[in-house]
């Protein structure tokens, strides 16, 4: 079976974003860039499913600028056996990227999809759902566990409540959450090894899909300063405060 998995390209988790003078987003000059954590736990499961014998070949996909290419290094370090770029200077919304997905998807006709459930830059959780819209394919979101067994996936998932197990046919889009599994360290030689594997690179046109811009963003800001805390001398005070000042109670 094929596993196709996305990775993007983000801003470095352990960086502290600042935003630009002008407001018109995050400032990204000079600053460390990495795989998406949440992609990154997605290609360890693709390839802890290969090494149970589930799974045959491992393709990692990025959508952006040419610089994925080091992101799409990193992931066939991990275990991927072959990458693609889908190389785009200009902005790319879930959408967009949903729908290049699913032009791969056609193309490549994997048994599953494993995507992170989010992306740490913009949050919108929106990607893996989109997918599984377009291409008419059976969706798991927030997975913990994934089990494969023949042409079925059992899905243990995160929901508000506590946890739900379901089971999807197969192919289906599988999005990974943040105890799914823990990433391996990527070594030297791995990476080397890495670098010898096949990428391919192609341009939206290639797939005959249209990228344009969808929403526009009016203004970024930073989040206002938490101001500084108080002491209270007791219990009784501190529920006047909350029930008075506060109003949460």
């Amino acid at each position: 079976m094929k596993v196709l998995v996305p990775v993007k390209r983000v801003v470095d988790y352990n960086v502290k974003v600042r935003v630009k003078t002008d407001g018109t987003g995050v400032d990204i000059a000079n600053v460390k860039m990495s795989m998406n954590p949440f992609d990154e736990i997605a290609v360890e499961e693709a390839v802890r499913l290969k090494e149970k014998g589930v799974v045959t070949e491992i393709v990692a996909v990025s959508c952006g600028v040419t610089q994925c290419q080091e992101t799409l290094r990193t992931a066939m370090a991990i275990g991927a056996d072959r990458a693609i770029l889908v190389e785009c200077a200009d902005e790319l919304q879930p959408l967009a990227v949903a729908k290049l997905l699913k032009a791969l998807v056609d193309r490549e006709k994997p048994g599953l999809v494993i995507v992170g459930k989010q992306a740490i830059d913009d949050d919108c959780n929106q990607t893996g759902q989109m997918l599984a819209a377009l291409a008419g394919l059976p969706q798991a979101t927030f997975a913990n566990k994934v089990v494969i067994e023949g042409q079925q996936a059992t899905v243990t998932r995160e929901i508000d409540g506590g946890m739900e197990t379901i089971k999807v046919s197969l192919p289906a889009v599988i999005s990974a959450d943040l105890r799914l599994n823990e990433p391996r360290y990527v070594t030297l030689p791995n990476i080397m090894k890495a670098k010898k594997k096949p990428m391919e690179v192609l341009k939206p046109a290639d797939l005959g899909v249209d990228v344009a811009v969808r929403i526009k963003t009016l203004k970024v800001t930073e989040p206002p300063k938490r101001g500084a805390g108080i002491k209270v001398p007791d219990v009784a005070t501190l529920v006047a405060k909350l029930k008075n000042e506060a109003k949460v109670i």
